[in-house]
């Protein structure tokens, strides 16, 4: 029932889209409908979804909005590091939120390759990215959102700890721009593991779109805020994660180096 619900709304906002451009210049009344329809088919698309379903979608609009917001103050921010390649790594410390860190550079390869390996093959990303044992895509929910379960390596020399995390994502486009954002969630079917600290992810993003007058380059952005629990110095944890940014810049470049978009489809 669900899928033929899907299929419904679908159908009836592809005919009235049909109906509504069919014309040269659509009505007044056309675009009144269009508004309704459009109103009516978010409010079928609601009873999709189970309550905590609509309550993870909400969580992970919640979380871009605020790494977004965070963002884009350009005040306050202090820079930890900058590499010969001009990979650079600021951070700031947020009300309520705590220390943040941004990453941001360029790396040669157009957005859609990115996207491909940091979304469509997330689950990949323990064969290229060391500080990462296993990531597991434990729900999807609508065509933007998962819940994922992320196993952590430890980190410098062992003083880190196992670590794992529950988050909800989302990923969606603006124009050119690309957005994948999440923050920590609770999800039943994965509680706590023995031996191993659960940690939380902050509001965080990774901001992909074309560099300016060279499309076949991408500007990525990444603002990571996360709470590693446990009892670690802020120094180690510093450390820790101002590094964690720089090395998976480099991993991702050898990555996309090492297999082509045609290769890491297959």
């Amino acid at each position: 029932m669900k899928g033929l619900r899907q299929q419904a709304v679908m159908a009836i906002g592809q005919e009235l889209n049909r109906r509504a451009l069919g014309g040269p210049t659509p009505s007044a009344w056309i675009n009144q409908v269009r508004r309704r329809s459009s109103l009516l088919g978010s409010r079928l698309e609601e009873t999709l979804y189970s309550d905590q379903e609509l309550a993870y979608l909400r969580q992970g609009e919640e979380a871009m909005q605020k790494a977004l917001g965070i963002l884009s103050n350009q005040e306050g921010w202090k820079k930890e590091s900058q590499q010969d390649n001009g990979d650079k790594v600021m951070s700031k410390v947020v009300p309520d939120v705590g220390k943040v860190f941004r990453l941001e550079v360029v790396v040669d390869q157009p957005m859609e390759r990115l996207y491909e390996e940091l979304v469509e093959r997330m689950e990949a990303m323990g064969e290229w990215n060391p500080s990462v044992k296993e990531i597991k895509v434990l729900q999807k929910i609508g065509k933007d959102t998962v819940i994922t379960h992320e196993l952590a390596a430890e980190a410098a020399g062992n003083l880190v700890g196992p670590r794992d995390f529950v988050s909800v994502r989302c990923a969606k486009r603006r124009g050119s721009t690309c957005v994948l954002a999440g923050m920590a969630t609770d999800f039943g079917n994965m509680p706590e593991q023995k031996g191993v600290i659960r940690a939380e992810h902050g509001p965080t993003c990774m901001v992909l779109h074309p560099l300016a007058g060279t499309p076949s380059k991408t500007k990525l952005t990444w603002l990571l805020s996360i709470d590693l629990k446990g009892w670690l110095p802020k120094s180690i944890i510093n450390q820790v994660l101002s590094q964690t940014q720089v090395d998976f810049a480099n991993h991702l470049r050898k990555r996309l180096e090492s297999y082509p978009a045609s290769e890491a489809r297959c």
